[in-house]
């Protein structure tokens, strides 16, 4: 019980260090369109890079996001037995679908004992036929990132650095959702032309 209260305080003082970190959101993002649902996506006070830590894609092999480095890349994580998850999934589907490309891409990194057969099996049932099933049994990449919650979702850009996120499910094929990942998207046309 005293180990249960030690990791609810962490998580409760985390969240907080999240919420004071989304009050100080820098120029970089204000271009960025934060409608509806989106508002609540935190922006990242400063672009900094992901940690690079490693899951299996879906051959099984070990990879890290810098696999998808030139991408925007929507991290999501999530787990089998998560009920939130379970509701938000069909979102990202829809979303790989449209958005789909060489220049983004949804990673949902199941942090799931259960493995990768488990996983498989839940995309399968749900009609998930987009998303690619990424898998970390150990979780330890759910840590590296900071996750304090499932689903927890972060928006990195094309050169692997945190964007936003966003904890809890969403609607991520919404037409807010899908304005916002747009011009993170544009991004590189506005690089390029300068």
């Amino acid at each position: 019980m005293k180990d249960l209260v030690m990791v609810l305080m962490k998580r409760v003082a985390m969240m907080a260090v999240l919420a004071s970190v989304a009050l100080a959101v820098p120029a970089l993002a204000a271009d960025l369109p934060r409608d509806g649902e989106m508002r609540k996506l935190s922006l990242s006070a400063e672009r900094k890079p992901v940690a690079p830590a490693e899951f299996h894609d879906p051959a099984g092999l070990p990879t890290t996001l810098s696999a998808q480095r030139g991408k925007v890349v929507l991290l999501n994580l999530w787990a089998t037995w998560c009920v939130p998850c379970r509701e938000e999934m069909p979102a990202l589907d829809r979303l790989q679908a449209q958005r789909g490309s060489k220049d983004f891409e949804v990673v949902a990194v199941a942090q799931d004992r259960g493995g990768r057969a488990k996983v498989e099996k839940f995309l399968a049932e749900i009609g998930a036929s987009r998303i690619a099933p990424y898998v970390d049994v150990s979780m330890k990449s759910g840590r590296a990132w900071g996750a304090i919650g499932l689903p927890t979702t972060i928006l990195i850009d094309r050169e692997g650095r945190e964007v936003g996120r966003l904890v809890g499910e969403a609607a991520w094929d919404s037409p807010d959702a899908l304005a916002l990942i747009d011009a993170l998207i544009r991004e590189k046309t506005k690089t390029a032309g300068k």
